[in-house]
């Protein structure tokens, strides 16, 4: 598989990556052996890059992953995680003692002495405007517990905050065909800054694979019921902040526009892929054929100027008013 290099930090990582929200928490249930097999699945077909959170599952995914790569000394896998959920979300607990004791936690549960890069997981927004918080990152750096730090964001306005900073190596955003507003100013900005776009959500929470309908129920611990209107955390995070029922239908639509060859979920994948300014796109998985596919979409053949027209087309008509104003 093709790889992308983050300009500052000079890390190199698959242009699809996995994400590993789903091994943790919030997605149902799945066991340590189903985990397993999808990092196997997902290092087989090329993906050198592993995105995780100290949060996801209270660190059971930080923890899947380690226990993977020591039974896999000869893969080279770049490996993000995040830190900053785990405290009231306020500015005052962005500290350099707080950051120390969080790397700390997440460098026992992924084995390692040094982080390839560390994330603030969508913190309150101050916090991107704060020398001290960007001064603490730099010390974790000097001090040898992480190799470079990125940002988690909500926001485009976050992420252009963020990109000015030049210690910055990443952001990672919610970009996907139901959420375009990044295109305008956010991956313009990374590209001239030599700053990493790690897209996420790819598929707005599984609603573009044209799998769900409006009668789909999904268990109680799974995000996509409990966390619809915002009651949990962002509501950008679940379907893309687009309204459940109006998502479903577009959603339809949006398959409808697959080449041969193509399943919707690899249409939503290969369309981040080819946008300018991408470095990797981080789509979960739940099983070792979800990995496998959404690798896949990687060597698929370009998409046409005719696809790539329509689904601007159905983002404008059906999806733009609901989140560009939020987002």
């Amino acid at each position: 598989m093709d790889e992308r290099t983050f300009g500052r930090s000079q890390q190199h990582a698959s242009v699809i990556g996995l994400g590993t929200w789903q091994l943790g928490a919030d997605w149902g249930d799945v066991d340590d052996k189903e985990a397993l097999a999808v990092l196997e699945a997902a290092a087989e077909s090329g993906v050198t890059f592993f995105d995780t959170a100290d949060v996801y599952g209270d660190g059971r995914s930080e923890q899947t992953i380690a226990a993977f790569l020591s039974g896999r000394p000869d893969l080279h896998v770049l490996v993000a995680t995040k830190m900053g959920r785990r405290v009231d979300q306020i500015p005052e607990n962005y500290v350099l003692d707080n950051f120390r004791a969080w790397n700390d936690r997440s460098r026992r549960n992924l084995g390692v002495d040094r982080i390839d890069l560390v994330q603030l997981h969508c913190p309150p927004t101050p916090v991107y405007s704060s020398d001290e918080v960007f001064d603490a990152l730099d010390t974790l750096v000097e001090e040898e517990r992480i190799a470079h730090y990125g940002v988690s964001v909500e926001t485009c306005e976050e992420a252009l905050t963020a990109i000015a900073r030049p210690g910055v190596a990443s952001v990672q955003i919610i970009l996907n065909a139901f959420r375009m507003k990044p295109l305008l100013e956010v991956l313009p900005a990374a590209r001239e800054a030599g700053v990493g776009i790690i897209a996420r959500v790819p598929l707005a929470s599984g609603l573009l694979s044209g799998k769900y309908t409006r009668d789909t129920v999904f268990p109680e611990n799974d995000h996509r019921a409990y966390n619809r209107h915002g009651e949990a955390f962002d509501v950008g995070e679940t379907f893309s902040g687009v309204d459940y029922a109006t998502g479903v239908e577009a959603a339809a639509e949006f398959s409808a526009l697959a080449p041969d060859g193509y399943t919707p979920a690899q249409l939503a994948l290969r369309w981040i892929v080819e946008q300018p300014g991408v470095t990797t796109v981080i789509p979960g998985a739940r099983s070792p054929e979800q990995a496998r596919a959404n690798a896949a979409a990687a060597k698929l053949p370009p998409l046409s100027e005719e696809t790539l027209a329509a689904i601007r087309d159905l983002y404008d008509r059906r999806i733009k008013d609901q989140v560009e104003n939020r987002w």
